[in-house]
């Protein structure tokens, strides 16, 4: 199967999406491109999914109902073809559905719908998942966006709607640990540095703000990211690459601890939803005048 690429466009941004992953492949202002290229020889992503997880699984599994299921990190819905559902000038759906490979890893029956819309500088990302199983569904979701900073990440700085005491808890591989760095107290303002990534993400798992806004040196203003309803956020590149690029990502949804067990019902951050219920989250992404 092709990937079918569907372009949007209004009188201030062109974005092309794909129905491989339903993902982002550019945000251009312009001339100006705001979306990572997904260059191989760096990061081959542009702006993953994560469905129907986020992150990593102890030893890349799970159990439900006393049977084991594996998925790798961050699931498999950014490898999935997607249907092109309803397609205008400015709008576009993608739709995954359950099938008979997928219950195989998440024996859940459901419908995600993934929407992106232009209203003039901004994006709305849409994630709806209606859940068909006989029973409650349990389930992570959450972007990945990887944004162009031209001169590498260290002439940007990640400015916080609410003042925030930053913290992050260690990556042990795939794995949050319990060890925590702090980054500040009353911070409002956050600048990239590429040793920061050495070893993986920052994770955001306690913030307040619910938007964030990337800005150079100069103090222009690049993009802002608002995402009420998502409970973490996450920040990532490429550093030993020096990677020209910033991941924000608003997650439902975090890696497990180490230590944790596997019964995913149990998992810290996992959203459960009732047979026939809908769950909706939008992350909006502005591009700065």
């Amino acid at each position: 199967m092709e990937a079918r690429l569907i372009t949007l466009k209004n009188e201030v941004l062109t974005v092309t999406i794909s129905s491989l992953g339903a993902e982002l492949q550019s945000i251009k202002k312009g001339e100006e491109e705001f979306l990572w290229n997904g260059d191989p020889a760096i990061w081959s992503g542009r702006a993953p999914m994560m469905f129907p997880i986020c992150g990593g699984l102890k030893e890349d599994k799970y159990t439900f109902n006393g049977k084991e299921y594996s998925i790798n990190k961050h699931g498999y819905a950014k490898n999935s073809y997607f249907e092109v559902g309803e397609v205008t000038n400015t709008k576009a759906t993608f739709i995954l559905k359950s099938n008979e490979e997928s219950l195989k890893k998440f024996p859940f029956t459901y419908v995600l719908e993934v929407t992106y819309t232009l209203i003039e500088n901004k994006i709305d990302v849409k994630y709806t998942v209606k859940n068909l199983t006989d029973g409650t569904m349990y389930f992570s979701i959450g972007g990945h966006e990887g944004y162009m900073c031209p001169e590498g990440i260290e002439e940007y700085s990640i400015c916080f709607e609410k003042p925030e005491r930053l913290t992050s808890n260690d990556l042990h591989g795939n794995l949050l640990s319990t060890d925590v760095k702090v980054f500040g107290e009353q911070l409002s303002e956050f600048p990239l540095k590429y040793e920061y990534f050495d070893i993986d993400a920052l994770t955001l798992l306690n913030l307040k703000s619910r938007s964030v806004t990337l800005k150079h040196k100069s103090g222009k203003n690049r993009l802002k990211i608002d995402f009420d309803g998502f409970d973490y956020m996450f920040l990532w590149t490429m550093a030993k690459k020096y990677g020209k690029y910033i991941c924000i990502e608003p997650w439902c949804g975090i890696p497990d601890f180490e230590g944790t067990s596997y019964d995913i019902t149990k998992k810290v951050g996992i959203n459960a939803l009732e047979k026939g219920g809908v769950f909706e989250r939008v992350h909006t992404i502005t591009i700065e005048p």
